[in-house]
């Protein structure tokens, strides 16, 4: 780097000189107050003080996805992308307005006229995302896109000119860990450069950019015709530049990669086709390619209820996934997915059964200790901003089940297992046998004092049938007449303890006056028919206690002092599809097709869920996307598909 050239950060201006910029780009002598030459957090009051709200200008679900199957991003309906970590899910966010303001790092892409109006689909059945602005003067189309990895992450954004002049401007502004660390930014050879601690960027644009302040700014026009790249490429600090991305292949193989993928989907007709493929493309999105990982969601404290507290970290892998993604993928032809998963499940589960947990990192890391990120506001002033999950050291006794019961699907479905993974299902049975009666957090993992949850006895059952199923298949031996013993004992129990003959229906927890929507998944889960009078009963007890304008809570908080926490939540879209399944097993098909499709209707423009809906405000709530809801598209339209046969039209 020639002698002269600045490094921004903040309102101070360092000088360096004499730097060989063959080294690597960001070698910089050291500067008094820093490690190693580089400041490492901002200066100034912390974010939030005195503060009632922060950004949350759009909604939720006015963002889409973009994502490289290692990590995703949150792309505004403004044109703004305001989340983004790198380089996976997990990692530390180098955009975070989507949880503060601008200033909290975001990247603008967009008309300079306010104006202007935005109407955005994905290309085709791709993760390639085309937003088309209207404005005074013309039409411009912006893709955005990261294309899949190779060296590093990129994300690509590509504006073309579709119809007369359109003046345009953009806004780079890095925040390396959420937000708090505004990097040194400098011009190197036509690019913008950006380094702080372990993270370094560039963002190669056509256009001259201006940088203050650790922000790069440019405004220009595009006319009918243009097409002008802008690439951001991340690469940890200590290493060289990675190679550049001639963003226009990018995007041919982008388009190649998901379009590939999609073509050897299974589920190719129905009135669901649209949504269910959606859905599927999104939960590639949301796997981890690396592990076969899925995350929960890429976003981390989005609320269950704006301006709440009950705001967590999503971006990891659970184990009550695990039998729901096995079956969607399974149902769509994908058996190479379900094999990665159930492998992942593998590996994250070997170990005491005792230590067994409810949830992993995406490699399988068990430690997530959870910890507030102070100086970000949260989504519209919703506080606090949690990062990692303490739950991850609850004792939920349905991941035994939820375990078992995925691995002897994929059994089912002809996933291989060796012998190895059959003494592992040995083990984790052996551990269940003597503690299916402790008390535990449920699977709604509750913040409160454990208790008998009637859905973590019924899995204990799920996780002794499956092994009874599995020996007289005669695929594997085993003890199954103490399992069958077990079976009966357990199923005993729940109907005498977890069942309300007065209410005819089964409730949360022994002794408790409440229900839980995940008693909703009982005659799929096997453990009583349809026909059971019982099941009917607590279906309609979950619909007239858990109801809310017809889609379903989780539970409620406001009985039995359920935990300690403050605020509500919106109904959960998950539970109000299984809802759904319910009603089609008890033979009630109309009704449930009724609520599928209105449940579909609460998608965004580009076909996301959330893990929420606010019926109050008719909003979506809750970490977005959410695998959970978009695995209940997938599940619930196969077992309406197979319910009965339906025209062969797009809904």
């Amino acid at each position: 780097m020639p002698a002269g050239h600045r490094f921004h950060l903040g309102r101070k201006k360092v000088t360096l000189s004499g730097h060989d910029s063959r080294v690597h780009p960001f070698s910089a002598p050291a500067t008094p107050g820093a490690t190693q030459g580089y400041p490492l957090r901002s200066i100034g009051r912390p974010w939030g003080t005195n503060r009632s709200q922060g950004g949350g200008s759009m909604r939720i679900e006015d963002y889409a996805l973009i994502g490289d199957m290692q990590t995703a991003a949150l792309v505004g309906r403004n044109g703004s992308i305001d989340w983004l970590c790198l380089p996976r899910f997990d990692s530390a966010a180098c955009f975070a307005a989507l949880l503060d303001e601008p200033r909290a790092g975001r990247w603008l892409l967009a008309p300079a006229d306010g104006r202007a109006t935005a109407t955005r689909r994905y290309r085709d059945d791709t993760l390639v995302l085309e937003t088309t602005w209207e404005a005074d003067g013309g039409c411009v189309r912006v893709l955005d896109f990261m294309p899949p990895r190779v060296e590093a992450p990129d994300v690509v954004r590509i504006v073309e000119g579709v119809r007369g002049r359109v003046d345009m401007r953009t806004e780079l502004a890095l925040r390396f860990d959420y937000g708090s660390i505004v990097p040194w930014t400098r011009q190197d050879g036509g690019e913008l450069a950006a380094v702080a601690g372990p993270d370094s960027a560039w963002l190669d644009a056509p256009v001259p950019l201006d940088e203050h302040d650790g922000t790069g700014t440019a405004r220009f026009t595009v006319a009918q015709g243009d097409r002008l790249p802008f690439v951001l490429t991340w690469q940890q600090s200590w290493l060289p530049r990675p190679a550049r991305v001639d963003a226009f292949t990018a995007l041919d193989d982008t388009e190649r990669t998901w379009t590939g993928w999609l073509r050897d989907c299974a589920y190719q007709g129905g009135r669901y086709r649209e949504a269910v493929r959606r859905s599927l493309l999104t939960l590639k999105a949301l796997t981890y390619a690396p592990t076969g990982g899925l995350v929960a969601a890429p976003t981390t404290s989005l609320p269950e209820q704006i301006g709440g507290g009950r705001n967590w970290d999503y971006r990891y892998s659970w184990l009550r996934d695990a039998s729901f993604t096995l079956r969607a993928m399974l149902k769509a032809g994908f058996e190479e997915e379900a094999r990665a998963w159930r492998d992942w499940l593998l590996r994250a589960v070997a170990g005491d059964p005792a230590d067994l947990q409810i949830m992993y990192t995406l490699d399988g890391t068990r430690r997530i200790p959870e910890w507030r990120a102070d100086w970000l506001c949260g989504y519209e002033g919703s506080r606090p901003v949690r990062i990692g999950n303490a739950a991850y050291a609850q004792v939920q006794l349905d991941v035994y089940g939820e375990v078992l019961d995925c691995l002897y699907q994929g059994r089912k479905a002809g996933l291989q297992h060796d012998d190895a993974a059959w003494d592992l299902q040995r083990s984790l049975m052996d551990y269940l046998e003597g503690h299916w009666r402790d008390p535990d957090h449920s699977l709604w993992e509750i913040r409160g004092p454990r208790r008998d949850f009637t859905h973590s006895k019924i899995l204990a059952w799920v996780a002794a049938d499956r092994m009874v199923r599995t020996v007289e298949s005669g695929d594997h031996g085993g003890p199954a007449d103490r399992w069958k013993a077990l079976r009966e004992e357990i199923h005993r129990e729940v109907c005498e303890r977890g069942y309300d003959a007065d209410h005819n229906t089964f409730t949360q927890f022994y002794g408790s006056r409440g229900v839980d929507a995940a008693l909703l998944l009982i005659p799929r889960l096997g453990f009583l028919p349809p026909s059971d009078p019982r099941v009917a009963g607590t279906v309609e007890a979950v619909r007239r206690e858990l109801g809310r304008d017809g889609l379903v809570l989780r539970h409620r908080h406001d009985l039995d002092n359920l935990d300690e926490l403050t605020g509500g939540e919106g109904t959960f879209l998950a539970c109000s599809f299984w809802l759904a399944d319910a009603l089609a097993l008890l033979g009630r098909e109309e009704e449930a097709r009724e609520l599928f499709e209105r449940l579909l209707g609460l998608r965004n423009d580009v076909g996301l869920l959330a893990e929420e809906y606010d019926t109050a405000v008719g909003r979506q709530v809750g970490n977005f996307p959410q695998a959970y809801s978009h695995l209940a598209v997938v599940n619930t339209a196969a077992a309406l598909e197979a319910a009965k046969t339906v025209p062969n039209t797009e809904r």
